[in-house]
Protein backbone atom coordinates (compact mmCIF):
# COMPACT_ATOMS: atom_id res chain seq x y z
CA UNK A 1 0.00 0.00 0.00
CA UNK A 2 2.59 2.58 0.96
CA UNK A 3 4.78 1.63 -2.29
CA UNK A 4 1.60 2.44 -4.37
CA UNK A 5 0.91 5.54 -2.63
CA UNK A 6 4.70 6.47 -3.31
CA UNK A 7 4.46 5.37 -6.79
CA UNK A 8 1.58 7.71 -7.21
CA UNK A 9 3.25 10.51 -5.71
CA UNK A 10 6.37 9.98 -8.24
CA UNK A 11 3.73 9.67 -10.69
CA UNK A 12 2.16 13.08 -10.33
CA UNK A 13 5.20 14.42 -9.74
CA UNK A 14 6.25 13.28 -13.30
CA UNK A 15 3.31 14.72 -14.96
CA UNK A 16 3.88 18.27 -13.37
CA UNK A 17 7.41 18.71 -14.37
CA UNK A 18 6.89 19.58 -18.20
CA UNK A 19 4.37 22.61 -16.58
CA UNK A 20 7.07 23.74 -14.25
CA UNK A 21 10.15 23.70 -17.01
CA UNK A 22 8.85 26.96 -18.58
CA UNK A 23 6.39 28.74 -21.24
CA UNK A 24 5.30 26.64 -23.96
CA UNK A 25 6.76 27.95 -27.55
CA UNK A 26 4.16 30.19 -29.33
CA UNK A 27 3.61 29.85 -33.05
CA UNK A 28 4.16 32.49 -35.51
CA UNK A 29 0.68 32.41 -36.24
CA UNK A 30 -0.23 33.22 -32.57
CA UNK A 31 2.03 35.90 -32.75
CA UNK A 32 0.67 37.43 -35.93
CA UNK A 33 -2.73 36.79 -34.08
CA UNK A 34 -1.66 38.48 -30.54
CA UNK A 35 -0.08 41.37 -32.33
CA UNK A 36 -3.91 41.97 -34.14
CA UNK A 37 -5.38 41.51 -30.82
CA UNK A 38 -3.17 44.22 -29.24
CA UNK A 39 -3.27 46.58 -31.95
CA UNK A 40 -7.48 46.44 -31.34
CA UNK A 41 -6.87 46.96 -27.98
CA UNK A 42 -4.62 49.93 -28.67
CA UNK A 43 -8.10 51.18 -30.59
CA UNK A 44 -10.20 50.55 -27.90
CA UNK A 45 -7.89 52.39 -25.73
CA UNK A 46 -8.19 55.35 -28.12
CA UNK A 47 -12.02 54.96 -28.49
CA UNK A 48 -12.28 55.66 -24.43
CA UNK A 49 -12.53 51.68 -22.68
CA UNK A 50 -10.89 52.12 -19.47
CA UNK A 51 -7.75 50.60 -18.52
CA UNK A 52 -9.83 48.20 -15.57
CA UNK A 53 -12.62 47.47 -18.04
CA UNK A 54 -10.54 46.26 -20.66
CA UNK A 55 -8.59 44.10 -18.65
CA UNK A 56 -11.21 43.11 -16.41
CA UNK A 57 -13.06 41.49 -19.45
CA UNK A 58 -9.81 39.94 -20.86
CA UNK A 59 -8.96 38.34 -17.46
CA UNK A 60 -12.84 37.15 -17.40
CA UNK A 61 -12.39 35.79 -21.38
CA UNK A 62 -9.42 34.11 -20.33
CA UNK A 63 -11.08 32.58 -17.69
CA UNK A 64 -14.27 31.47 -19.79
CA UNK A 65 -11.43 30.23 -22.07
CA UNK A 66 -9.93 28.05 -20.35
CA UNK A 67 -12.70 25.83 -19.82
CA UNK A 68 -12.11 24.56 -23.11
CA UNK A 69 -8.88 21.76 -23.10
CA UNK A 70 -5.70 23.49 -24.11
CA UNK A 71 -4.83 22.52 -27.36
CA UNK A 72 -8.54 24.06 -28.74
CA UNK A 73 -7.29 27.82 -27.48
CA UNK A 74 -6.58 30.20 -28.87
CA UNK A 75 -3.16 31.39 -27.47
CA UNK A 76 -4.08 31.25 -24.04
CA UNK A 77 -2.91 27.52 -23.70
CA UNK A 78 -1.19 27.45 -20.42
CA UNK A 79 -1.05 29.93 -17.54
CA UNK A 80 2.31 31.71 -19.08
CA UNK A 81 0.38 32.56 -22.40
CA UNK A 82 -2.61 34.15 -20.19
CA UNK A 83 0.35 35.75 -18.17
CA UNK A 84 1.80 37.16 -21.40
CA UNK A 85 -0.96 38.01 -23.10
CA UNK A 86 -2.24 40.37 -19.86
CA UNK A 87 1.08 41.88 -19.39
CA UNK A 88 1.10 42.90 -23.19
CA UNK A 89 -2.73 44.70 -22.74
CA UNK A 90 -1.32 46.54 -19.80
CA UNK A 91 1.20 47.54 -21.45
CA UNK A 92 -1.18 49.82 -23.95
CA UNK A 93 -2.61 51.11 -20.95
CA UNK A 94 0.65 52.36 -19.70
CA UNK A 95 2.13 54.12 -23.27
CA UNK A 96 -0.27 56.08 -25.16
CA UNK A 97 1.37 54.88 -28.53
CA UNK A 98 -0.37 54.19 -31.90
CA UNK A 99 -1.95 50.52 -31.64
CA UNK A 100 0.51 50.01 -35.14
CA UNK A 101 3.27 50.67 -32.32
CA UNK A 102 1.67 48.51 -30.05
CA UNK A 103 1.25 45.88 -32.35
CA UNK A 104 4.85 45.85 -33.87
CA UNK A 105 6.42 45.96 -30.18
CA UNK A 106 4.25 42.90 -28.82
CA UNK A 107 5.41 41.15 -32.35
CA UNK A 108 9.04 41.40 -31.49
CA UNK A 109 8.80 40.22 -28.11
CA UNK A 110 6.28 37.19 -29.07
CA UNK A 111 9.07 36.28 -31.51
CA UNK A 112 11.40 36.74 -28.94
CA UNK A 113 9.49 34.24 -26.60
CA UNK A 114 9.01 31.88 -29.41
CA UNK A 115 12.76 31.45 -29.78
CA UNK A 116 13.45 30.91 -26.47
CA UNK A 117 14.83 34.48 -25.64
CA UNK A 118 14.03 36.90 -22.91
CA UNK A 119 11.73 39.30 -23.58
Amino acid sequence: MRMRRLASAVASLALCLPLAAGARPLTYTECVEGSDFIGNAARSRDNGIARSEFIGRLKGDIVAIQAYPAHLRWFVQDADDAEFLIEEAETVFDSNDKPETHAASFFKRCIARMDGRPT
